[in-house]
C-alpha cells in the first residue's frame, strides 16, 4: 500500500479528507493529493523521477489519459499518467471497484424496474455522480443482452404438453417513425407440473409468418409433446399453430370469446347474454356441453343473431379443452394465467413511453420474463403430477386428445 510521508495509508488519508471540510474546498484538495499519490507510484514503476537520468529507471511515462472518479463529495477528474510499456492504475482506485460494479447494479435493476433512462441518470446526478449520461446509462443496460440472450435461448428439454401464447404491444421508434410492435410471449405446463417461459420475441406485426418462424424456433430449441396450445382468436397465429405443433389441439381462449360476445351486443343486454353463454361452460363433459351451445344459439338467434352465429362457427375451438382431463379444465381454457403478466409488461412499457428500438424492448421485457420464470420455478406447482398422471395415462390409453375433423364433426350433428 502507497503511503505518504507521515506514514498514513493512502485509504486513510482519502477517508481523512472526505470526512471533514465543504465539497469544494476537498474537490481541489482531494485532486491535488491524488495526483502526488499517482506520481510517487508511478515514480516506483519507473525507478525514475520525471526527466531524470537513472541507472535504475525500468520503464518511461507516455502522457495521460482522463478519467472521471465518483466520490462521496461528487466526481472529479483525474489525469492518469500512462506508461510506454505495460500500464498503470492507482492503488486508491482499486477498492472503488466494488462500489462501481454496485453502481452498474443499482442502475441496471432501476432499469428493468420500469423506470425509465432519463430518471435512472437523474437519481444518480442525484447521488452527487454527475459522470452517468443517459446514453451511458443505456450502454450499462445493454450488458443485460447477454442474460436476455442465454435466457430466450437456453435449451428446452422437457415435454410441454400445455402452451400458451399471447402477445402485448409496445411503442417503438424505428427510422424516425413511431410505431406499434408486438411482443409475443410463449408460456409452457412442463412435465414436472411448473410454467414456464419458453419464449419471446419482438416484431412489427402478429402476421402468420411472423408467428409460424417463432414457433419454428421454440421448436429448433426442443419443444416437443404439446397436446394443446391456448391462444385468442388470431387468424395467423391460429394457423401458424396447425402448421409447426402438428397433432396439438388448439384451444380458443373462453376469456376473449366472452369478450367478442359482449361486443356483437348492447350494454343492457350484457349481463343476460353473458350468463347465458356460460351455462355452456357449467357443463359437466363435452356432450353436455355442445347440446347446452346448441340450445343457446337457437335461443339466441332471433334477437341477436350475430352472438348465434359465433356460437355456431366456435363450438370445436371454445370446447376444445374438454377433451383433456376435467380436473384440468379450468386451467386450460383461457390465457388468463398470463393477464398479470401482460399487464406488468404494459406498466413498465408505459414508464419508458417509446423504445428507442426494438432491441431495447426486447432487453427490458425479457428480464421482466425472466424474473417471473425464476419465481414460477421456485413456487408451487401450477399442476400437481396426480393430476398430471392422469394426461399420460389418456395418452397410454390412446384417449382422444386432438380435435375431430371438421367434416367428421359435421356427420355428428
Amino acid at each position: 500500500m502507497t503511503t505518504t510521508k507521515n506514514s498514513m495509508t493512502v485509504g486513510e488519508l482519502v477517508g481523512k479528507i472526505l470526512g471533514e471540510g465543504n465539497p469544494d474546498f476537498l474537490q481541489g484538495a482531494l485532486v491535488a493529493i491524488l495526483k502526488q499519490v499517482m506520481a510517487v507510484e508511478v515514480g516506483q514503476l519507473v525507478g525514475a523521477e520525471p526527466h531524470e537520468r537513472s541507472e535504475g529507471r525500468a520503464n518511461q511515462r507516455n502522457g495521460y489519459r482522463e478519467r472521471r472518479f465518483d466520490t462521496r463529495v461528487g466526481t472529479v477528474d483525474l489525469a492518469i499518467p500512462k506508461l510506454r510499456q505495460g500500464s498503470y492504475f492507482p492503488s486508491f482506485l482499486a477498492p472503488r471497484r466494488r462500489s462501481e460494479e454496485a453502481l452498474l447494479n443499482v442502475i441496471q435493476e432501476a432499469y428493468v424496474h420500469g423506470v425509465s433512462t432519463r430518471k435512472v441518470s437523474d437519481l444518480v446526478k442525484a447521488l452527487g455522480v454527475d459522470g452517468v449520461s443517459k446514453s451511458e446509462v443505456s450502454r450499462i443496460c445493454a450488458s443485460l443482452d447477454e442474460q436476455v440472450d442465454a435466457f430466450r435461448n437456453r435449451p428446452l428439454d422437457k415435454r410441454y404438453p400445455y402452451l400458451w401464447l399471447d402477445a402485448t404491444h409496445l411503442k417503438v421508434r424505428e427510422a424516425g417513425r413511431v410505431i406499434s410492435n408486438a411482443v409475443v410471449v410463449a408460456y409452457g405446463l412442463n412435465e414436472d407440473g411448473y410454467r414456464e417461459v419458453i419464449g419471446m420475441s419482438v416484431g412489427t406485426s402478429e402476421s402468420e409468418t411472423f408467428w409460424t418462424e417463432f414457433l419454428r424456433s421454440l421448436v429448433d430449441r426442443g419443444l416437443s409433446g404439446v397436446q394443446l396450445a391456448i391462444t385468442d382468436a388470431h387468424k395467423g397465429l391460429k394457423k401458424a399453430v396447425a402448421t409447426v405443433l402438428t397433432g396439438a389441439s388448439w384451444q380458443r381462449c373462453t376469456v376473449h370469446f366472452m369478450r367478442n360476445v359482449q361486443g356483437k351486443v348492447t350494454k343492457a343486454a350484457q349481463g343476460m347474454v353473458t350468463a347465458s353463454v356460460r351455462t355452456i361452460f357449467n357443463q359437466p363433459d363435452r356432450e353436455s356441453a355442445l347440446a347446452q351451445l346448441r340450445r343457446m344459439a337457437d335461443t339466441l338467434l332471433n334477437k341477436y343473431p350475430q352472438v348465434a352465429e359465433m356460437l355456431w362457427e366456435a363450438e370445436e375451438d371454445i370446447l376444445a379443452y374438454m377433451h383433456f382431463p376435467e380436473s384440468h379444465w379450468r386451467q386450460i381454457r383461457s390465457t388468463n394465467l398470463l393477464e398479470r403478466l401482460n399487464k406488468e409488461i404494459a406498466r413498465r412499457g408505459d414508464v419508458v413511453g417509446i423504445f428507442p428500438n426494438a432491441a431495447s424492448a426486447m432487453r427490458l421485457i425479457g428480464m421482466v420474463l425472466a424474473e417471473q420464470n425464476d419465481e414460477w420455478q421456485v413456487g408451487r406447482r401450477y399442476m400437481s403430477l396426480e393430476m398430471l398422471a392422469h394426461l399420460k395415462l389418456r395418452v397410454l390409453e390412446g384417449a382422444p386428445v386432438s380435435l375431430p375433423a371438421p367434416q367428421a364433426m359435421a356427420q355428428v350433428a
